[in-house]
């Protein structure tokens, strides 16, 4: 399945809107789908030992669901945000720009190696600032990190605090969101 959605480049000074195809992915595990999700770019190699600066007060958040918050249903949007800092898919080379990884049920990985590529670690290397996942019912956790083009993050990293959730439906559930 396949749409067509507009994505915003945003970085500081800088704001572009073009229209990219919307690709449909299943996830690894049958209790985890997400729609927006893609597999990254191959980027060039990262200078090694070196991370892309960040600024100090740059930070990421998750806009819904909230920390704590009971979904009934076990596919949901989540959508993201960021201050201070922009939003540019992978293999962009723009200052104080990143891409989103959405980190599930999993910690922080190594901050000076690319993050990961699973069902624990999903990539938004378009530039996507939403999604749609699917996850069985119960307690789970969700954290966002920006990754730079090559997928390290950021000096210092941009993170957003770790956050808490509770899946409560069953499968077959209207997908949920911050207005169900």
């Amino acid at each position: 399945m396949s749409t067509t959605r507009r994505l915003a480049i945003l970085a500081p000074g800088l704001v572009a809107l073009f229209a990219v195809p919307a690709v449909a992915q299943q996830a690894a595990a049958p209790e985890e789908a997400h729609e927006h999700a893609v597999p990254p770019p191959a980027p060039p190699a990262a200078p090694t030992g070196q991370r892309t600066p960040a600024p100090r007060d740059a930070y990421v958040y998750i806009g819904w669901p909230n920390d704590g918050e009971v979904i009934h249903s076990t596919r949901f949007k989540v959508w993201f945000g960021t201050r201070n800092f922009g939003v540019a898919p992978a293999s962009t080379d723009v200052p104080d720009t990143g891409h989103h990884h959405l980190l599930i049920d999993t910690p922080l990985p190594p901050m000076d190696e690319a993050i990961p590529n699973d069902k624990h670690h999903l990539h938004f290397g378009l530039g996507q600032t939403e999604t749609i996942i699917e996850l069985p019912p119960g307690t789970h956790t969700l954290q966002l990190l920006m990754g730079d083009g090559h997928h390290i993050p950021h000096d210092p990293p941009v993170m957003s605090k770790r956050i808490t959730i509770h899946v409560r439906a069953e499968r077959g559930s209207e997908t949920a969101g911050p207005t169900s």
